[in-house]
């Protein structure tokens, strides 16, 4: 294998390869990013066997050719390699190493054949459809947070991602819970997606979709069968396996009758609860909200350290109410809405909270109150 290819270009598209690579592996093929030379092309291969990227680039081939070398470093050294530079791998003899030369800098790599690389092949796909990336990564954004990190409930460690039907119209819907806090959200669904699996997409998989929708004109071609899910960005293909297990009955946690409504500044709001958690415990993290005609009072008590309490001007008309919530759960929440406004609809004390965007029109928040 002979192939010389522009550094900028290599950079790129080793920084969208070598995240998927863990840097502890028993299966040392696996540490590898596999590279494969032909026509005009250079291919970069990588994966954990759950996730598998392949991303093209052009290049100039002199010898095709493939082998794999250790993706963390072959990537460090191309980073460090001087801006505008050519880039020349060449695997030479059986010698089982790969040069990389730039400019006056020789480096020497050891190789794993390419024949010991895995192919998780993905088989037939049911369904597939294109999405506009922003969309996709508007799912992603305002969803992700909300994402389990309990291993036990392995089901609520990704985003389940189906379609609904809502007063006829059909949606392409986004939920995530950890079980204290719930975010949805939807758009219209995409053609080719009805009648699709409801598919939980694990959070590793939904982070590497993240960095890879940054275009945000492009349109992504996404196909899924209840197994697995691929997602083509241009010359980028990310496949990944599902998680294999039942989504709970999120609907029946969004409160549908809740008739306190509460609408407050955002800026001022958080500004609020991220000062007067300062002294709450770093265990609970718990801060009280006390709405009454027009004012919202925010108080945290720790015995430990102290207290503290704010008042803010509210839009608030109904009775009296005394509600907990973990500050740093509000504060992911408010952090995700676009407007300038929160709403948030109460009920008592005990019951969930529903949360609006009134300017993110699809997206709605659940939060579970604390007792304080």
């Amino acid at each position: 294998m002979k192939v010389t290819v522009e550094r900028a270009q290599l950079l790129k598209s080793l920084s969208h390869v070598h995240r998927v690579v863990e840097r502890r592996n028993t299966i040392p093929v696996l540490s590898n990013v596999l590279m494969k030379a032909e026509g005009s092309t250079l291919r970069l291969k990588a994966t954990d066997l759950d996730i598998d990227i392949v991303e093209n680039l052009p290049a100039e081939v002199a010898a095709p050719g493939g082998t794999t070398v250790p993706a963390h470093m072959i990537h460090d050294i191309v980073r460090k390699l001087q801006d505008g530079s050519q880039v020349q791998l060449e695997m030479a003899g059986d010698k089982g190493t790969l040069t990389v030369r730039a400019g006056r800098s020789r480096f020497t790599l050891q190789t794993i054949p390419e024949s010991d690389f895995p192919d998780i092949a993905a088989g037939e796909m049911s369904h597939s459809f294109k999405v506009p990336a922003k969309n996709l990564k508007r799912l992603i954004d305002k969803t992700q947070f909300a994402i389990s990190t309990e291993e036990t409930r392995y089901y609520l460690n990704g985003i389940f991602l189906h379609v609904v039907d809502k007063g006829g119209q059909s949606l392409l819907r986004a939920v995530a819970t950890d079980g204290h806090r719930l975010a949805q959200v939807e758009f219209e669904a995409p053609e080719g997606s009805a009648g699709m699996p409801g598919v939980i997409v694990p959070r590793k998989t939904v982070a590497e979709v993240q960095r890879l929708a940054d275009d945000p004109d492009a349109a992504v071609a996404v196909e899924l069968s209840t197994a697995k899910v691929r997602f083509r960005f241009g010359e980028t293909v990310l496949t990944s396996k599902l998680i294999d297990g039942t989504f709970p009955d999120y609907a029946r946690v969004i409160p549908a009758a809740n008739d306190k409504i509460l609408t407050v500044e955002k800026g001022d709001f958080t500004a609020a609860v991220d000062r007067v958690s300062t002294v709450s415990s770093e265990r609970g993290r718990a801060v009280k909200l006390s709405a009454s005609d027009g004012r919202l009072t925010l108080s945290v008590t720790n015995p430990d350290s102290g207290s503290a309490t704010e008042e803010i001007e509210v839009s608030y008309e109904a009775d009296a109410l005394d509600i907990g919530f973990n500050s740093r759960y509000l504060l992911d929440i408010a952090s995700q809405v676009d407007g300038d406004t929160v709403e948030l609809k109460l009920a008592d004390p005990g019951s969930p909270t529903l949360i609006h965007d009134p300017a993110g029109p699809g997206a709605l928040y659940v939060l579970m109150p604390m007792r304080v």
